[in-house]
């Protein structure tokens, strides 16, 4: 902090194992990237290169030294792994990810249809190569999820070698832990922090409502995915009671 200010929660410092903020990178330039992390690299944890970008983003493996350097991990979307996995390319996959020198990988069922049991076997192979996150729930509107079976999932994937279980909720915030309207699923949220550690669970919440709503329910230490690069220092103004929202969540009563 620039100047000290009693009344603001004690975060946890890097390398953090909660109070993380995962960012989507859906395609920034080297240059940006570099902007990116003079700005708010005390704050960025892990970022996933969104969806199937990293096949297609330009100058792919110098941005990815740009975040090494800064010790920032860096981990391709879990939707390239199942375009590789749909073509019988998994081992294909294996080697793009030592190509890249790459110490995570995401594991998600989200767009293609795959027994649960082989999402396991993929979990093990890969967590015998590097740290394993993985994604629970599906992208598609209208598919619900019974939240026994959300558990189920999750507790199965971390048997399984799953580092942290991000909870799904696409880039719009409007599936999976969220309604339609963008509204927080409360009863599926309780039911799953009832039965798993809320540190294990990394909660998809590219919008402010679902920052918001995440931060007053577990904490300013609260594991948030899928922030964008430019709301970074809000996110983390919002952790802290620095913004509207979380105003009065730490002051003295």
């Amino acid at each position: 902090m620039n100047f000290i200010l009693d009344q603001v929660p004690q975060r946890t410092t890097k390398p953090r194992e909660h109070g993380l903020t995962m960012v989507m990178d859906k395609g920034l330039g080297v240059r940006q990237t570099e902007d990116f992390i003079e700005s708010a690299e005390e704050f960025i944890d892990i970022v996933k290169l969104g969806f199937g970008s990293s096949l297609i983003t330009p100058n792919l493996e110098k941005k990815i030294d740009v975040y090494r350097a800064a010790g920032i991990p860096v981990y391709l979307g879990g939707t390239l792994l199942e375009a590789f996995i749909i073509r019988n390319k998994f081992d294909d996959y294996l080697r793009f990810i030592e190509k890249l020198k790459l110490t995570h990988a995401e594991v998600s069922d989200g767009s293609i249809s795959l027994p649960h049991s082989k999402k396991l076997e993929y979990i093990q192979k890969l967590s015998k190569h590097v740290t394993v996150i993985t994604e629970v729930g599906s992208k598609e509107e209208g598919i619900i999820i019974h939240p026994n079976k959300w558990i189920e999932m999750i507790e199965s994937e971390v048997q399984a070698g799953a580092w942290k279980v991000i909870a799904e909720a696409r880039e719009s915030g409007t599936v999976g832990i969220y309604r339609p309207s963008g509204k927080a699923h409360v009863v599926l949220i309780n039911k799953i922090i009832s039965k798993v550690s809320p540190e294990r669970m990394i909660w998809e919440a590219p919008n402010k409502g679902g920052q918001t709503y995440f931060i007053k329910l577990l904490g300013a230490n609260v594991n948030l995915g899928n922030i964008a690069p430019n709301e970074v220092i809000a996110v983390e103004a919002l952790r802290i009671g620095l913004r509207s929202d979380t105003f009065f969540q730490y002051l003295n009563k």
